[in-house]
């Protein structure tokens, strides 16, 4: 958006969306009207006829966004989501993925206007409404914490809690749990350990409250989810956890702080099992989590806060 923008100062730019992902634009200065997607498709694509559109960036590139394109018949250009080669990588393990973040493969996408990556990295534009205040916090937490993001889509993507006890439990450094409603029980199980360096938010903030939170962070630990690529976009120092999932899928932390790390499990041979995520283990034994070690978290706390 913001190379869009650069390229383009008074082009008018609207941007289609649920209505659930609305919170994560409403601050973004490259936009200028966010549409929604409605309940029946064919009432939005007659509301967005009315704007008479120029062209269509379609980043999505499925069937509802194929059939805004075919309602609004002008000039669009697709973003190719490279399915196949993800097939082949979770299904066969045959790696054709090319080697490029899926930020520069969206990127291309605006190839037809000659508009180039300008280094900067990702942007998220927090409301000033859900700024965290660090008065907010214990004392003992304002002068640096870590941002523990315990979400994942899929429990599959979810590193368990226990791998955090060592790292808790065997240092006085604060930590602050982030996640939905999902995570409550792997924030519950983290309490239960009775330490005075954590503090749970799960499920009590909305996106933006716990942006805000990560952005004041001395440092982020994430799994494979959203909250891991805002920490990018405010170039904090990421360890990003992989379980299913691997970087290699292109949607690893986009131009991080120094210092930042991968966490994976390399050679296991039936990682990755899918390009999103199960509820459980198919193979019943999620090494690709359980067997990460734990050493490595601490060392890197220990070495980067």
């Amino acid at each position: 958006m913001r190379c869009l923008r650069s390229k383009f100062p008074d082009a008018e730019v609207h941007y289609l969306t649920k209505k659930r992902n609305v919170d994560l634009l409403q601050a973004n200065p490259h936009i200028d009207k966010i549409q929604l997607l409605g309940d029946s498709l064919a009432d939005t694509i007659r509301e967005l006829k009315a704007e008479n559109y120029d062209y269509i960036i379609d980043l999505h590139n499925n069937l509802r966004s194929l059939r805004v394109k075919l309602g609004l018949r002008t000039q669009s250009f697709s973003f190719n989501k490279l399915n196949l080669r993800k097939f082949f990588l979770t299904k066969f393990k045959l790696n054709m993925m090319p080697e490029a973040h899926i930020v520069d493969r969206n990127l291309n996408t605006l190839s037809h206007f000659q508009i180039i990556n300008d280094g900067k990295g990702l942007e998220h534009f927090i409301p000033e409404e859900d700024e965290f205040s660090l008065t907010e916090l214990p004392e003992s937490f304002r002068n640096g914490y870590v941002a523990l993001v315990l979400a994942g889509t899929y429990a599959t993507k979810r590193m368990p809690a226990e791998k955090y006890k060592s790292l808790i439990t065997g240092s006085e450094i604060p930590f602050v749990l982030l996640g939905g409603k999902s995570e409550r029980a792997l924030a519950s199980l983290i309490l239960s350990w009775e330490t005075k360096n954590v503090i749970d938010f799960t499920g009590k903030l909305r996106i933006n409250q716990s942006a805000s939170l990560v952005k004041n962070a001395r440092l982020v630990i994430a799994n494979d989810t959203g909250l891991m690529h805002i920490a990018a976009a405010f170039h904090k120092k990421i360890l990003s956890v992989w379980g299913n999932t691997t970087p290699e899928l292109g949607m690893y932390p986009y131009l991080p702080g120094d210092g930042s790390e991968i966490l994976e499990l390399k050679g296991l041979s039936c990682r990755p099992c899918s390009k999103l995520g199960y509820h459980e283990c198919p193979q019943k034994h999620f090494r690709c989590m359980n067997d990460l070690p734990e050493d490595r978290i601490i060392d890197w706390v220990k070495r980067e806060f």
